[in-house]
């Protein structure tokens, strides 16, 4: 994911009921929330914003009150929003009578502040339900005050006497408060025949400075004929297409690629999960997905080995017995397919240059190789080994950075997740080659391609996570359209990337918009690039 790691919390993401080509298209834009938490009136200094559950009702003297904030993308240009509701799921116990949610004005409480003391008033109510004690979830209709893009808060409240709701909070593993728009997009161009050749503005000075855009070229059309896989799952010919799809939301990610693919017009060959610490994967679902004679797909499944601890106590075998437990898992319910897994993507974000801290870069490169060998000495032989660093300039340049790489004897492919604004003159704007080898200093770092041939010349590169967002105070659709227009001519331009995974989410941590559908023109400029036959790959 763009500049940070997978993050716990709450955001945004998509799933669509798609229309037919040339028809509107409904879809249901799902956000989750920015910030909640609870108060207690007995308890008027305490905090709960750190808390899993969310509690709303009476028990003896104390009033809960839960408190929800939304932060709303905008849809798109020309997209209507037909209506909308707040769904939360039940943690435990027994469900009240009847909740209500009311509007609350202010947008400027959080909730690692919230208490009794200091929380904000409730306006009007908006909803009020009846749901039933075992209820799995609750759902109330916003429609007359979600109309649009903002900032949206809510409390959730219930007189009901010794019955008080809990529900999960955005700190939860699922189940996360969700704000549902259900949108009317028009309908979508058909795509131009051949893309207008254009060449992104160059950030301004007050960015740093980086590689200009390069012109796109015209690809020559090639059919691959028979690509296939071997035992690395490197391609003989043509490029594998993935997603993950559904990114920062409650959306099941199963449901989400396959709404991505319903969209794009083509099943995506690599599906791209996260998982950490004493996770067990594949998980079900990944392996129904897997196991889908119609739609061949392989999982590339990202693994946060150390989740809450270091990589050096992973390297000194502190956590062999959580490998161990995994490895015994996946060749119990995976047996000999292959996949590909990333150890702790976008490491970079999480070092920490001090010695002896045990997250220095060597730190993680130890990491990588200690749980690589291990899972290899538990047989699990059908794990294809990937490292998937940032691509941010800043990180780049770090003395510290080229001590990341675990070794070519543990890595099978070397990946990459990078990110594109397509906004004119924005910060990080460009086409696809600049994506992929922007720099701010050729003698500090010649950029991430030039970097990864010229030093693992004999290792496959995974475009892990890509992306385009648009920072125009407006967004427009031409400007994705521009940038996805450069995608296949520049990429025949770099033949060692061998398999292509677009990151699509509504909204990021940063804010960034990545669906490729945002817009008509978006979407069609996308399709043509998924239509391309070089992505015919057969597993």
């Amino acid at each position: 994911m763009p500049l940070a790691a997978l993050a716990v919390g709450a955001a945004a993401g998509t799933v669509a009921l798609a229309g037919t080509a040339g028809a509107e298209t409904t879809d249901i834009v799902r956000t989750g929330a920015g910030e909640d938490g609870y108060s207690s009136s007995s308890r008027p200094t305490y905090n709960f914003g750190a808390s899993d559950t969310l509690v709303a009702g009476r028990a003896g003297g104390d009033t809960m009150v839960t408190y929800l904030k939304f932060t709303v993308a905008s849809p798109g240009a020309g997209v209507t929003v037909k209506n909308a509701r707040v769904t939360l799921t039940r943690e435990s116990r027994t469900l009240p009578s009847a909740l209500t949610l009311s509007k609350v004005a202010s947008t400027t409480w959080t909730e690692k502040t919230l208490s009794a003391k200091n929380d904000p008033a409730l306006g009007a109510a908006v909803s009020t339900v009846k749901p039933k004690s075992d209820a799995a979830t609750v759902t109330f209709d916003v429609s007359a005050v979600v109309k649009s893009a903002g900032t949206y808060t809510f409390a959730v409240t219930s007189k009901v006497a010794n019955t008080p709701a809990r529900f999960r909070s955005s700190e939860a593993a699922a189940g996360r408060p969700s704000l549902n728009l259900t949108v009317v997009r028009p309908a979508a161009t058909p795509p131009a025949t051949k893309p207008p050749a254009t060449t992104p503005s160059k950030p301004p000075a007050t960015t740093p400075p980086t590689t200009p855009p390069t012109k796109p070229v015209e690809a020559t059309p090639t059919t691959p004929a028979n690509c296939v896989v071997d035992a690395k799952l490197v391609p003989s010919c043509g490029v594998l297409w993935g997603a993950a799809a559904g990114g920062f939301s409650d959306v099941p990610r199963d449901e989400a690629l396959k709404t991505f693919e319903q969209k794009t017009g083509r099943t995506s060959t690599v599906y791209h999960t996260y998982h950490k610490g004493d996770e067990l994967f594949p998980t079900k679902d990944e392996i129904a997905m897997t196991s889908d004679p119609a739609n061949p797909r392989t999982l590339m499944l990202n693994w946060k080995v150390g989740y809450g601890t270091k990589w050096a106590n992973v390297a000194k075998g502190d956590q062999d017995a959580r490998i161990d437990r995994l490895s015994t898992f996946i060749k119990t319910n995976y047996g000999t397919r292959k996949f590909f897994m990333v150890l702790h993507h976008e490491p970079e974000n999480d070092v920490v240059a001090t010695a002896g801290s045990g997250m220095t870069a060597k730190d993680y490169a130890a990491m990588f190789r200690h749980t690589v060998l291990r899972m290899k000495a538990n047989g699990v032989t059908n794990a294809v080994f990937v490292v998937a660093y940032m691509n941010y300039e800043k990180w780049n340049n770090s003395p510290w950075w080229g001590d990341l790489y675990p070794g070519d004897d543990v890595v099978d492919w070397v990946g990459v997740d990078t990110y594109n604004n397509a906004q004119p003159g924005g910060f990080h704007t460009g086409d696809f080659n600049y994506m992929m080898n922007r720099t701010t200093d050729k003698a500090k770092f010649p950029g991430w391609y030039t970097w990864a041939t010229t030093n693992h010349p004999a290792k496959p590169i995974m475009v892990a996570e890509w992306g385009v967002y648009d920072s125009s105070p407006t967004v427009v659709g031409k400007n994705k359209a521009d940038v996805y227009a450069t995608v296949l001519p520049q990429l025949a331009k770099m033949p060692q990337i061998k398999g292509l995974v677009y990151f699509e989410t509504a909204k990021d941590q940063n804010g960034h918009d990545i669906r490729m559908d945002d817009t008509p023109e978006a979407l069609a400029g996308f399709r043509k690039i998924a239509a391309d036959p070089r992505f015919n790959v057969k597993l």
